[in-house]
């Protein structure tokens, strides 16, 4: 009796499933086949050339924070791809409240004549900074859809990364201590110079639009590079290098992963995106 209900199961069991294969290779074949997954699609980057001038300001910083205006110039190849180029310069800068309370409680003696500026005020002067960016880069935009807020007002929205390679232009405390070189303890030491560094950039954002040839934008961008953001001697001695060498030079930078928040407005051309089939 057994084996004949186990029988009866099993051939139950591959009806369903024959069933099922059935049923799907039916939908498979069926009028939608082959179809797209959406017609009329707007396509606002396809073929077309963004402008977007931007503001922000860097975060997390320990010294200094600095105040960017730029822009983006972009061609957008596909839809989902772009290339083109980010820059930014650095309008002003202020010191953080770090920087003021080092400069207000360290002592001015032999110990630190080589570290901190004789002159009250002076850290803030010897604090590094960004001056300005340009990195040519490629995007990539791996989500789109709508937003809704209050389920009244909709707007088209994208999601996107970009990446490239950044010049950064900083000004930090100049090199002394070597041989031919002012020495460290010099009030003079404590003098900013020009440096360009090289660096990977990241930027992660939102494109919201608006009308048909404008979009808010919103970006947070990194730019990690080594710089002497305080002007410290605090490297270049010691086995592994860790220690004050009474020198400034490239042994005391210190890796920073460099941040920033932009908001940006953007327009593209041709003013008219166009429409998928």
């Amino acid at each position: 009796m057994k084996p004949k209900i186990v029988a009866l199961l099993l051939a139950g069991t591959a009806s369903l499933m024959a069933s099922s294969a059935a049923a799907q290779e039916i939908q498979l074949t069926g009028p939608l086949k082959g179809a797209a997954a959406v017609r009329g699609l707007r396509l606002y980057r396809e073929g077309r050339v963004e402008i977007a001038p931007s503001a922000g300001f860097t975060l997390l910083d320990e010294y200094r924070r600095s105040i960017f205006v730029g822009a983006r110039v972009q061609y957008n190849i596909k839809d989902w791809l772009g290339v083109g180029v980010w820059g930014g310069y650095g309008l002003g800068s202020f010191a953080t409240d770090l920087t003021d309370k080092i400069d207000a409680t360290t002592p001015r003696n032999v110990q630190t004549a080589s570290q901190v500026s004789p002159a009250k005020g002076g850290f803030a002067e010897q604090t590094g900074r960004l001056q300005w960016v340009a990195a040519p880069q490629i995007t990539f935009v791996p989500f789109r859809g709508k937003l809704a807020l209050f389920q009244k007002l909709f707007t088209d929205t994208d999601m996107y990364a970009s990446l490239g390679v950044a010049f950064v232009g900083t000004k930090e405390r100049g090199a002394c201590g070597a041989a031919g070189q002012v020495s460290c303890t010099d009030p003079n030491s404590f003098a900013l110079a020009s440096r360009v560094a090289i660096a990977p950039t990241l930027g992660v954002g939102f494109n919201f639009y608006f009308a048909k040839f404008m979009a808010f934008n919103l970006e947070y961008r990194a730019l990690p590079f080594s710089w002497n953001r305080a002007g410290f001697d605090q490297r270049g001695a010691g086995n592994d290098g860790k220690f004050p060498d009474t020198k400034i030079d490239g042994e005391d930078r210190t890796f920073k992963w460099n941040q920033m928040i932009t908001l940006g407005f953007g327009i593209s051309l041709p003013s008219k995106p166009t429409v998928s089939e």
